[in-house]
């Protein structure tokens, strides 16, 4: 395995591992999720479970064979949602929360420029 695909399955499979944690933590609705949602940030607790959701079905597109249309999409999702979060943190104040986000969205960055090609759209 060459240098590229090792940094391809080192990105993705981190990126994977967080959202699938932070996706089933939505979906549970655990209580760090429902504090900084919810209690920190005023949006409504049903918003967890949509969002959960939408994060465990982006990482088995990103991971699944095939569907490269469906991987841009999966990007372009947890992009604007970390990025979403990331702003939400700012509007309240809280710039060290805004963190997290930031380096996952670097994160997911680093694995789709490293994606190798029957990964990317022709």
């Amino acid at each position: 395995m060459d240098k590229r695909a090792m940094g391809y399955w080192a990105t993705t499979g981190l990126f994977s591992l967080a959202m699938t944690g932070s996706g089933l933590g939505d979906v549970v609705q655990a209580a760090p999720m429902v504090e900084a949602v919810h209690e920190q940030m005023g949006y409504p607790t049903y918003f967890l479970h949509i969002l959960g959701v939408w994060k465990l079905l982006g990482v088995v597109a990103l991971l699944a064979r095939g569907s490269p249309r469906l991987k841009e999409w999966a990007y372009a999702g947890f992009v604007f949602a970390l990025t979403g979060a990331a702003a939400s943190h700012a509007a309240i104040g809280d710039v060290p929360g805004m963190v997290p986000a930031l380096v996952l969205t670097a994160i997911a960055g680093g694995s789709w420029a490293l994606r190798p090609a029957d990964r990317r759209l022709a």
